[in-house]
């Protein structure tokens, strides 16, 4: 075994840096006897690798070769099989479970006992030992051949070091210098040791001689100390003249930092003095224009406007400590707080007068603007009032209390003009909406010079025209919210309502808009959200005297941003609080003059909603519209509610035939329009919506009156009238309404089918009874060549029911059905050639398939009908061309 240790190491191991420590003759249990090695080794470099090696000889020579490697710290345990009894079995518990047979129980546990050194010095892993003595598991292993493989090989593992090539090539030159080392090693070593004691004498020499050198160091280290000691003394004496000259710098010095505390003083007094000269002073010009100035031209305005600004910025100074105690500074705070109060007094009275005047002062304006539809203009009363913002920001700031009661006044005053503008603006549009002035005094109850509107439901109910009994009459009732007919209201008076509606909200929108930039302009208003800077605008209040200054918190700041938007929309509300009243009596009026209205308007409204919030979503007017929209949207749910319920109510003649339902045109008028009037709208999902209830309901009713018809069969009714929805669908192209236009056309080609069937039945009544007898025997189990042996269906019977139906009947019987489905079917509908072209197929049809059953029932009797089927092509189309 050392032997193959020492070859193993020699050919396998020692190339790849690895040192051979235990190793074990082993075979495969339960297989054929084909010897291996099991080899634990370890790298010679650090990180140490331990590694389990198969090792097996080659079939093609006397060598070696490695199989396989596992490493050992993918071991997960050692099963000795028996620990009490010498059994040379073991398992390995690698990735999957390794049986092997040792030549011998000694190497299984010297292989084993490897194992576990090798884990215990270089891995302290959790290994399982499982029946294995515990002798083994001892770091000493008894002497013999084991310890010889495992033990004394891996111990010297650390205290073995190879000789390098050098020392090899040493070794080798002392012993060819020395030939007989090989042959008489004693000699050899006594020459060794000669020339090592040669070496130490040597050495002993060189140290006596050294001696010398270290005597003549020292006493050079000795003259170097002298040396230090005189530079010393040197230095002492230099030390005590220079403390006489510190002691005099020193008095200097302090000299010096007294003149500069001096001077720092007298700057900083000069910096105070030029501070409140520079700052706390407002020169004559400007307190003349506070007292006096013309707040009417714009020189004059212009003047106070610098005067306030600097009197502000005087007054709002931020005072260092101690000024105020200054009898010039509570001179010069005292003389700003008058000037403060005197112009703030003027520039109040000043605006309020202009606030009362233009609000009397449009008389003229309004006169000029009652003829047609438009409002009247303030572009030039903002532009002159422009002229005060700075000067209002002003007294926002100063006099709060001043500045809340002009807008008071403003608001006052405007919101009466603003209310007699906008109630004779919506007077005008009543009356254009209603027709001239003298058909609306007579139509709707107009009464006074003003034409104001004072019509009821009852008096525009009186609108209401009889229709006649025309079938777009008929479907316009059906489809009107209000009691007038829509045959009486053109295209014309549509389109005239539609540009009055929405004239009134281009109008509207522009007044409002300008109304409310205006009002965040001139009174410094914000209407968006704005960057909040580092500090906020300060604020002043008088105080025992004098003006104290207060910086607001950011959250003052934004706290204040919200309360002005909230002005902003207060002060709108109250000047056009009769916007919305206006607006819901306007659309009360259109809803009532035709119901058709409440489509325009809800386009209109919506467009003008969704064009507000573009602008300002928060702005007044974005929220007026959008609660008017809701309104207007409710008139119109009450539109279609109102349709559906007419085409519930609906009756039909007993005496006249049905044809095409009116509501149903009616659908196909209203779907038109709103085509025409949705056609990009915002507000299409309204419509859509709108669609399907009315489709839905417009089917139920088709077959409500189908079934309840007595004089039109059930077929022709459904057929014609979802003939006629499935046209306009498919010609309208509604896309949310395509699941219905397919049920239409489903149920209209059904209907058709069964008409022709049921109807198809009167002309050869007896052959019919006669062949589904023939079926009957057939499906009853009788064989087909054995129905003609049956009694009542024997050939001669077959031949006498042939002969009642000679092609003069038929063609006589063709035509009294022609003749009754032309009675059954409407002209507007344009249904009869369709359905005698289906009549003509389904002839033919059951032709055939009576022939078939002659031939399959009774082959070879010659029996065939008395007419052929390019005779009944013939009698078709000559009944069709006669009539």
């Amino acid at each position: 075994m050392t032997a193959i240790k020492h070859a193993l190491q020699r050919d396998i191991f020692t190339p790849n840096d690895e040192r051979l420590l235990g190793i074990v003759n082993v075979c495969k249990a339960g297989k054929k006897k084909k010897n291996c090695f099991l080899c634990a080794t370890v790298t010679t470099e650090r990180p140490v690798q331990v590694k389990v090696v198969k090792v097996k000889k080659s079939d093609k020579g006397d060598f070696y070769k490695r199989q396989h490697t596992w490493e050992l710290r993918d071991l997960t345990e050692v099963d000795a099989k028996d620990a009490s009894k010498e059994n040379p079995e073991f398992d390995l518990h690698f990735e999957k479970v390794y049986k092997w047979v040792a030549s011998s129980t000694a190497e299984k546990n010297s292989f084993i006992s490897c194992i576990w050194k090798l884990n215990q010095r270089y891995l302290r892993k959790k290994l399982e030992f499982v029946n294995v003595s515990p002798q083994l598991l001892e770091e000493s292993v008894p002497s013999g051949e084991s310890q010889s493989v495992a033990g004394g090989d891996e111990d010297s593992l650390d205290e073995y070091q190879e000789l390098s090539t050098r020392e090899e090539q040493d070794i080798e030159g002392m012993m060819e210098m020395c030939e007989y080392a090989i042959s008489n090693a004693e000699a050899f070593a006594e020459q060794l040791s000669r020339e090592l004691q040669v070496l130490d004498g040597a050495n002993i020499h060189s140290i006596m001689a050294s001696e010398k050198q270290v005597n003549i160091l020292m006493q050079l280290l000795d003259e170097a100390l002298t040396e230090v000691d005189t530079i010393e003394g040197k230095l002492s004496s230099y030390e005590e003249m220079l403390q006489s000259v510190k002691d005099q710098m020193d008095q200097i010095s302090q000299s010096n930092r007294l003149i500069q505390i001096s001077n720092t003083n007298n700057g900083k007094l000069l910096d105070e003095i030029q501070f409140l000269v520079n700052y706390l002073d407002l020169s004559k010009g400007h307190i003349r224009a506070l007292q006096e100035g013309d707040l009417t031209s714009p020189k004059g305005i212009e003047a106070c406007i610098n005067a306030s600004e600097a009197l502000l910025q005087c007054m709002n100074v931020a005072l260092r400590p101690g000024h105020e105690k200054l009898s010039a500074v509570k001179q010069q705070q005292h003389l700003f707080a008058e000037l403060r109060d005197t112009f703030a007094r003027r520039l109040t009275n000043h605006l309020n007068n202009v606030f009362v005047h233009q609000g009397h002062d449009q008389s003229s304006t309004l006169a000029q603007n009652t003829a047609e539809l438009s409002l009247p203009k303030h572009s030039p009363l903002h532009r002159d009032l422009l002229r005060y913002a700075k000067l209002m920001e002003w007294l926002k700031n100063t006099h709060k209390e001043k500045y809340d009661g002009l807008s008071r006044t403003y608001v006052d005053y405007m919101s009466r003009l603003y209310e007699r503008e906008i109630k004779d603006f919506f007077e005008v549009a009543k009356i254009k909406m209603a027709g001239t002035s003298k058909e609306a005094k007579g139509k709707f109850g107009l009464h006074g010079s003003s034409g104001k509107l004072t019509g009821s439901t009852s008096s525009l109910n009186k609108l209401t025209v009889q229709g006649s009994n025309s079938r777009r009459s008929q479907s316009s009732s059906l489809l009107d919210m209000g009691n007038m007919s829509a045959s009486d209201l053109d295209v014309a008076d549509r389109t005239k309502f539609d540009k009055i509606f929405e004239q009134v909200l281009s109008e509207l929108e522009p007044l409002c808009l300008a109304e409310q930039d205006f009002l965040s302009k001139f009174f410094k208003l914000q209407q968006h959200q704005a960057v909040i800077p580092p500090l906020a605008q300060p604020e002043t209040e008088e105080l025992d005297g004098g003006i104290q200054t207060r910086i607001s918190h950011h959250t003052e700041q934004r706290h204040s941003l919200s309360s002005e938007k909230d002005m902003v929309r207060l002060m709108m509300n109250k000047l056009f609080q009769s916007i919305e009243t206006e607006l819901n009596s306007l659309i009360a009026l259109g809803d009532k003059i035709d119901s058709f209205n409440s489509l325009y308007m809800l386009v209109k409204m919506s467009h003008h909603v969704w064009t507000a919030e573009n602008v300002d979503p928060a702005s007044y007017l974005s929220t007026t519209l959008g609660n008017v929209l809701v309104t207007v949207k409710r008139n119109f749910d009450k539109c279609i509610s109102g349709q559906i319920r007419q085409m519930e109510e609906v009756k039909i003649s007993k005496k006249s035939k049905v044809g095409i339902l009116p509501f149903v045109t009616g659908f196909e008028e209203f779907a038109e329009l709103a085509e025409t009037i949705f056609r990009n709208a915002e507000r299409r999902g309204d419509l859509d919506k709108a669609y399907v209830k009315l489709i839905r309901a417009v089917f139920m009713n088709v077959e409500k009156v189908a079934n309840e018809s007595q004089k039109t069969p059930r077929d022709v009714v459904m057929m014609e009238n979802f003939h006629h929805i499935f046209s306009t669908l498919s010609r309208l192209k509604i896309s949310c309404l395509d699941a219905e236009r397919r049920e239409a056309k489903q149920k209209y080609t059904d209907h058709l089918q069964s008409y022709v069937i049921n109807s198809l039945g009167q002309p050869l009544e007896k052959l019919n009874h006669f062949f589904e007898g023939v079926e009957a025997r057939v499906a009853q189990g009788v064989r087909e060549e054995e129905v003609s042996y049956q009694l009542a269906f024997n050939k001669q019977e077959l031949r006498k029911v042939i002969k009642e139906y000679p092609g003069k009947e038929v063609k006589k019987g063709l035509d009294n059905l022609y003749r009754k489905v032309d009675k059954h079917l409407c002209e507007e509908e344009s249904l009869l050639q369709v359905v005698w072209h289906s009549m003509q197929d389904e002839f033919i049809r059951q032709y055939k398939h009576f022939e078939d059953l002659i031939g399959r029932c009774y082959p070879g009797s010659g029996i065939t009908m008395e007419f052929t089927i390019q005779d009944m092509l013939e009698y078709f189309s000559s009944i069709a061309q006669s009539h």
